[in-house]
């Protein structure tokens, strides 16, 4: 029986769905679920501050092992007193492996039961990661919850090509479970994966929960396949997850894919999408994408969403950030990352008060009516 500091309570669970209000405590303080985690890949949520992102709601965001494994490198980030101290942040932190970004990002990897071989896409310099590295990276680092390193197949990969990957993934987790040298201080999940094989996915899950993570994250998904693909395998994963576990769906944050996953059982989101398509003019609004450096907005003094309370909207117009995304100001990006992340941690408060009020599919159904779903070719995220 492994003992961790990550305890998850299950408060209510609405009566049509099954959808979980619950309450994760870490370390570093308690938050409500399901929940939204900004990313901070580089120690730090592009543009914002620790403060900001504290009055918009997130209760714990994510970085990046691998990207801070290159730069500063974790000796750094321990010597300055972990991450928490390192980046003024203290609430919950969560690290993913590093896994995905060296299968994603770097050429020539040679991978083996061993760990991964690989160049880093920064400089070509030779690396090598496995699961004990990324035990010891993450244990440096300080995060309230880790990452089991895994190997994410591509979706559509070959199904004996999976379930040699997922029975390696297994192998991996219970030697970076060993390797794990914080157990009193930080939790480490295990990744569920399985790509689009039920079969698969509930050998990886056996596996996984035979080892008693404190939680439980679903890898391999929104990596390609259609969000109906998503969806199903969501259905058939998340009640092989113990009750009293989180669930993570991992690099999930399109707003009509948080409301299925949530449908669907998940209590943890991330995403870089958010900020991604801020740093273009792109913007989530109660009524569905609104490209604010188009042309039509030079002339639009309203707030980017007439329905959105944010910072941003309280105070700017569309055709002033129009302004700014097209001088490359700062300032301009700033303001619909802002915008972007409260609409999505905002969204999640809803759902969080729909499970409480027994209503979410009344919600989801508005919600989707609203922002656009339901139209045909309508664009959405």
């Amino acid at each position: 029986m492994t003992t961790m500091p990550i305890h998850y309570r299950l408060i209510k669970k609405e009566k049509h769905t099954g959808a979980r209000l619950g309450e994760i405590t870490t370390p570093h303080g308690t938050f409500e679920t399901p929940m939204f985690m900004p990313v901070g890949t580089l120690a730090t949520v592009k543009t914002q501050s620790p403060e900001e992102l504290k009055a918009m709601g997130a209760g714990i965001i994510l970085s990046n092992t691998y990207h801070l494994w290159l730069r500063p490198g974790e000796d750094l980030v321990d010597k300055a007193g972990g991450l928490h101290k390192f980046m003024n942040w203290d609430q919950g932190i969560l690290t993913d492996s590093g896994g995905f970004q060296v299968f994603s990002l770097s050429e020539n990897r040679d991978l083996s039961e061993e760990g991964v071989h690989f160049r880093n896409h920064l400089n070509g310099s030779k690396m090598f990661l496995s699961p004990e590295k990324a035990m010891d990276i993450q244990n440096k680092l300080g995060s309230d919850i880790m990452m089991s390193l895994d190997e994410c197949p591509p979706y559509y990969e070959s199904y004996d090509y999976v379930k040699h990957s997922v029975a390696r993934t297994s192998r991996w987790a219970e030697r970076g479970l060993k390797a794990h040298a914080r157990k009193g201080d930080q939790g480490l999940f295990g990744i569920i994966q399985g790509a689009g094989f039920e079969d698969l996915r509930r050998q990886s899950a056996k596996d996984l929960v035979s080892l008693d993570f404190p939680g439980y994250s679903i890898g391999g998904l929104s990596v390609g396949e259609s969000k109906e693909e998503m969806n199903q395998v969501l259905e058939y994963t998340t009640p092989l997850i113990p009750e009293n576990k989180p669930r993570y769906l991992m690099g999930v944050g399109a707003a009509d894919s948080l409301i299925d996953g949530v449908i669907r059982g998940v209590d943890m989101f991330d995403c870089v999408l958010p900020t991604r398509i801020a740093r273009n003019g792109t913007c989530m609004t109660s009524t569905g994408r609104l490209v604010v450096k188009n042309a039509k907005y030079a002339e639009d003094f309203r707030p980017l969403d007439e329905h959105c309370d944010c910072y941003t909207c309280r105070n700017y117009s569309r055709a002033y950030i129009r302004h700014l995304i097209k001088c490359d100001e700062t300032f301009g990006i700033r303001l619909t990352s802002t915008h972007n992340l409260y609409f999505l941690l905002n969204l999640m408060c809803q759902v969080r008060q729909a499970i409480r009020d027994d209503n979410l599919l009344e919600f989801r159904q508005a919600f989707f009516e609203s922002y656009g779903f339901n139209k045909i070719g309508a664009k959405n995220f």
